[in-house]
């Protein structure tokens, strides 16, 4: 079950908003998203929340100042999704301009697991590191930590993961969430983290004169590699992030992007002057996570900082051809996954935990998501993993911590989980594959104490009506430019229509025309073929739809019922 819910939208915030220039439309869009006054609408670099309040960030600088003029060798061990790629293609093409030799290390996530563990740093030190620097992980790496300073190899953490009960003795972290650290954005991404990093880094190596005589190197021309990372993070976009995913939009439309940037629009036949904070999350960002969900994210890290746009355009394909095959696995899963419930009544659980053996590790973090969404449940999908283990990645709903949820269920049976770690929204773990019923019955006692019922009914939120007069490509170009993610929902309305025709594509999608007093509109709802009444009452988004050169609009429905 589905509730259609309006956002209030304070008139006082929308007058003020509309006094100030902004749109009608937008201004009632954005007063519903607590935005209050247009400085929060600016996106310009000057209002970036500068560096010196994220804890830790002023030690890095000054370790990786010194390790630079020292010639020290580092190498930076990266995360396998496309938050760890893009930060680690931050570290390399910032350090690498900053005359620093260095390195990186992305360990195969089926052999080495997550974050820097023992083997990892075992593994790293092949590459003679006198620095290892984490990106995007390492919060929770206590071991893994301990074994690097063991091997007498210096570490910074930069990541921003909620930490665990204990944090490791790195030589620096730099994490918005660990404790003690004040920086008023706790929503930065891992690519944000280091990027920040790299700004402190290089006003220590501009006190130092490092840049005396010679051209200072340009951050911003990094922009691009922090607004996909962010936005294909989830992470909230919160005024700080939108700054970030802002100007990174600003270049690629300008056609002043990183070569690997550009080869991804290309293999995803998306127009990069119209970029999108939707094509980062749904075109770009897969392409990049299937090389660390099939085979090995280093591909994806190359597609990033290579200059040289031929072997760019040539990875883009591969990770294009990886990013099909993992929606077939991904579609072969799901039907697997529906064949499975078939048998329970999800309606009657307050969570969903699914296994099959032949499941792909790479894929089941997608699994969940799909399946969450379908049932609006928490979702736990498990694969086989090495020595009789399965690993799980989960999904959530609102209403649900999951890594809180995760860490209940390790209080009351400690011996459980192996190993987890996550967001509220995401997180994954490590179990014994005979203690997988044990897993289940606990992990649906504790979402049962921890979820108030009525989250357990999908709401949808939108943003009311939409004239009749604003039906047309110049409001759906004007809401395309603006900066929409989680936690800054893209624009939902409501209305109800008249179905005058209807027709089912490729088996899976609905295709409608809808008339809505005067005016015909088309419509269409992806993987939904069940038929619609006569009258309905949708939610949709206002989309520009292109075919043969022409663009049009058409409404992308959320959900519909009968009116």
């Amino acid at each position: 079950m589905t509730r259609i819910l309006p956002r209030p939208a304070p008139a006082r915030a929308v007058t003020r908003l509309i006094e100030a220039g902004t749109h009608p439309l937008l201004a009632r869009i954005y007063a519903a998203r607590g935005i209050q006054s247009r400085d929060e609408l600016d996106y310009s670099l000057k209002s970036l929340l500068p560096p010196a309040r994220l804890k830790g960030v002023d030690d890095a600088a000054r370790l990786l100042a010194d390790a630079i003029e020292a010639g020290a060798r580092m190498v930076i061990v990266a995360d396998y999704d496309c938050d760890g790629a893009t930060a680690c293609a931050v570290g390399i093409r910032a350090l690498r301009a900053f005359g620093a030799d260095v390195g990186y290390l992305v360990p195969n996530r089926f052999e080495y697991g997550y974050g820097l563990t023992p083997a990892i740093v075992e593994l790293a030190t092949g590459l003679e590191p006198e620095v290892l620097i984490t990106v995007d992980n390492g919060i929770a790496s206590v071991e893994g930590v301990a074994a690097a300073r063991d091997h007498g190899i210096a570490t910074v953490i930069t990541d921003h993961h909620l930490p665990g009960d204990e944090l490791p003795e790195a030589d620096v972290i730099v994490n918005p969430n660990q404790p003690g650290c004040d920086f008023p954005s706790k929503a930065l991404a891992g690519v944000g983290v280091m990027f920040y990093t790299m700004l402190a880094l290089r006003a220590e190596l501009r006190e130092r004169g490092a840049f005396a005589g010679k051209a200072e190197p340009n951050l911003a021309e990094l922009l691009d590699l922090v607004a996909l990372g962010t936005v294909a993070d989830v992470v909230k976009l919160d005024h700080n992030n939108r700054i970030l995913v802002a100007q990174g939009l600003q270049r690629m439309r300008a056609d002043r992007m990183q070569p690997g940037i550009r080869a991804l629009f290309a293999a995803a036949g998306r127009d990069a002057t119209r970029a999108t904070s939707f094509d980062m999350g749904f075109a770009l960002g897969p392409r990049l996570n299937a090389a660390g969900r099939l085979a090995d994210m280093s591909l994806g890290i190359e597609c990033l900082i290579t200059d040289d746009m031929g072997r760019a355009l040539n990875i883009a394909q591969e990770l294009d051809k990886l990013n099909r095959e993992r929606r077939a696995i991904e579609a072969d899963m799901q039907q697997e996954a529906m064949a499975g419930l078939d048998s329970i009544d999800p309606g009657s659980h307050a969570s969903l935990t699914l296994f099959q053996p032949e499941w792909h590790q790479g894929v089941i973090g997608i699994l969940a998501g799909r399946i969450k969404e379908k049932f609006h449940r928490p979702t736990i999908a498990f694969a086989r993993g090495n020595d009789g283990e399965i690993k799980g990645s989960g999904r959530s709903i609102p209403g649900l911590h999951l890594r809180d949820a995760l860490d209940l269920v390790t209080k009351q049976a400690p011996d459980l989980i192996l190993r987890f770690g996550g967001h509220a929204m995401a997180a994954g773990l490590t179990i014994r594959e005979t203690d997988l019923p044990r897993f289940e019955a606990i992990f649906e006692s504790v979402v049962q104490g921890l979820i108030d019922p009525a989250d357990l009914t999908r709401r949808l939120e939108t943003d009311g009506a939409l004239e009749d007069s604003l039906y047309n490509l110049e409001t759906a170009r004007l809401l395309e430019r603006e900066i929409w993610g989680q936690g800054f929902a893209p624009p939902v309305f409501d209305d109800t229509f008249r179905v005058e025709n209807q027709r089912i594509l490729k088996d899976k999608h609905l295709k409608l025309q809808l008339k809505k007093g005067n005016t015909r509109i088309d419509a269409i709802q992806f993987n939904h073929a069940d038929p619609a009444a006569p009258n309905i009452h949708a939610a949709f988004r206002l989309a520009v739809n292109e075919y043969n050169g022409v663009a049009g609009i058409q409404l992308m429905l959320e959900h519909f019922e009968a009116a």
